[in-house]
């Protein structure tokens, strides 16, 4: 029999998810009445957890907002552990400790990168909380990490720069940085953005990269990250997942293939594959996630998967998720030497 705390917590989450038809859904989903999942509900509104508006049937749920922070900081000799323990770790303290520690890792790498890299003279941070799950917003006023990783690499296109940090093992300062944080960040938050210039990155767990151009012209960088409340994520799992085994170092990548790709082209060049393959030499393994690309040419097959492949034994080159027609032209390219 389902306790009350774990109806609330489901419909909490399916609220964060959507707040419409939250009864049917619920319902659905726990297999119990509606007149039983009203009566959750009704409790959630009464706790001022949730808003409800609307008629009955149409009736919209809300994640109220339980708590809000924002500060501002100067960032020259700023710290990024004091921004922790000033504006966050008050606000987190009763949640659960794993999950405290991706919200300490995440904050503070973010936070260096903008003091070390923006160029910058302001951080802004907000940090707000519900029955659900914890967001906050870093942001800078420094030259955009965009701009400045395609400055550093020599990239025609601002929206390169993402690839690049898809990858992960990017810094415009290796003296001081491994080029990790971004990485990791991104593969711990249930949701984790980017947004600089006219260019939003979407990174949601157990979701597809998305690139989004032409959006509003955000001056400086702007850093979103978002984690439930009572996520079951364990910080050092996921760094070992992309760690070689008996080693602790960052060997394996995971690739969004369709970053490679412009609105509106398929990927049939070498120029193609050699601007995906830039610096796959760094891990070894790389594992290329075909979602969400339909086809790709011969020549951009033959690049990758026998020209890179064969100057670069070391790295073990993988791929999931191909449509029928990728997975034919991979094997045409690995047929070629054969």
């Amino acid at each position: 029999m389902l306790d009350k705390e774990s109806v609330e917590q489901q419909a909490l989450a399916l609220i964060a998810q959507d707040g419409s038809n939250v009864a049917p859904r619920l319902a659905v989903e726990l297999g119990i009445s509606r007149q039983a999942v009203n009566a959750h509900l009704r409790r959630l509104v009464d706790k001022k957890l949730v808003t409800a508006t609307g008629s009955t049937r149409a009736r919209v749920y809300s994640l109220a907002i339980l708590w809000e922070e924002t500060r501002d900081y100067h960032l020259e000799g700023l710290s990024e552990d004091l921004v922790w323990r000033e504006s966050f770790a008050p606000k987190l303290a009763d949640l659960p400790f794993s999950v405290r520690d991706i919200w300490h890792y995440g904050v503070t790498e973010m936070v260096n990168n903008a003091i070390d890299h923006s160029e910058g003279s302001q951080l802004k941070i907000l940090v707000q909380g519900n029955a659900h799950h914890a967001c906050a917003q870093i942001k800078d006023d420094g030259v955009g990490i965009f701009h400045k990783i395609q400055l550093a690499l020599g990239l025609y296109d601002p929206r390169e720069s993402i690839l690049e940090l898809a990858k992960g093992k990017f810094t415009t300062d290796p003296a001081r940085h491994s080029g990790e944080g971004i990485f990791f960040a991104s593969k711990l938050f249930d949701e984790f953005a980017i947004m600089s210039g006219g260019l939003h990155f979407q990174h949601d767990h157990g979701q597809a990269d998305i690139l989004k151009g032409g959006s509003d012209d955000v001056s400086g960088t702007v850093v979103r990250l978002q984690l439930a409340n009572q996520s079951q994520r364990i910080m050092q799992e996921v760094f070992d997942r992309f760690a070689a085994p008996e080693e602790y170092s960052f060997a394996e990548t995971v690739v969004p293939v369709h970053l490679a790709q412009y609105e509106g082209e398929k990927l049939v060049s070498r120029s193609q594959a050699k601007r995906l393959y830039q610096r796959f030499e760094r891990f070894k393994r790389v594992v290329l996630d075909f979602t969400d690309v339909a086809e790709i040419g011969q020549a951009f097959a033959d690049e990758l998967f026998r020209v890179f492949a064969k100057s670069h034994p070391e790295v073990d080159l993988q791929y999931v998720n191909l449509t029928d027609a990728v997975e034919r032209m991979i094997k045409r390219a690995l047929s070629v030497d054969a």
